[in-house]
């Protein structure tokens, strides 16, 4: 079988190189660039992201990126994202009292997480959602976290008819939080696969079986 293409997305967001090798390590063709043609074209895309909500939006902005993730996503193409690649998919970030928009593909408020000790740095569990493809033979095992915010609360609105409902995963550091989603083509979640030994790479490798 033919290796999947995988970009991962190359805007300035600290070292990624981790990425890179990890998903080399479970079977893709890797290339980092931000390149719109790369990102087009890619089986699979990767969108990375460490620091502050804010900074990540200007970063992806300043790069033109947010256009060429959302026609990905519009087309059915699929795309990863990780750790503050996650955070921006949803409504928006606050962080000290500024509120920055992401790109609301989902509902939800990235916000300092509700914790005697902040940030939360680690290896935690899941609570895996049924039936989700990406955590499939590694729903009880521990993911390599390291953040200080997340989503606490999840308010998607009741299905239609045609219409399913993304497949939420939740972790807990203090209170609940929202580790992973799963929505059609957009995958995400807020630990580090790459740093996550075993249990990470079975993850990414789930994630290549879904490419086309």
């Amino acid at each position: 079988m033919a290796r999947p293409c995988v970009t991962v997305l190359d805007y300035g967001s600290g070292n990624i190189r981790s990425a890179v090798r990890a998903l080399e390590h479970v079977g893709a063709t890797v290339t980092l660039s931000k390149d719109a043609k790369d990102i087009r074209e890619a089986d699979g895309l990767v969108v990375p992201g460490v620091g502050a909500f804010a900074s990540v939006m200007q970063a992806l902005k300043e790069a033109g990126a947010g256009p060429l993730i959302g026609r990905r996503i519009a087309g059915g193409r699929p795309v990863l994202g990780i750790c503050v690649g996650h955070q921006v998919f949803f409504d928006e970030g606050v962080e000290h009292g500024i509120r920055t928009p992401g790109f609301g593909e989902w509902p939800g408020v990235v916000e300092r997480l509700d914790a005697p000790v902040v940030p939360h740095m680690g290896w935690n569990t899941v609570d895996a959602a049924p039936g989700s493809r990406l955590f499939a033979g590694v729903e009880q095992e521990r993911f390599y976290f390291v953040h200080s915010y997340a989503v606490q609360k999840w308010d998607f609105p009741v299905a239609q008819p045609r219409m399913t409902p993304p497949s939420v995963t939740w972790a807990e550091h203090g209170s609940r939080f929202i580790a992973a989603v799963e929505n059609g083509p957009l995958s995400a979640v807020q630990f580090h696969p790459e740093k996550s030994g075993d249990a990470g790479a079975q993850l990414l490798a789930n994630w290549l079986g879904t490419l086309a």
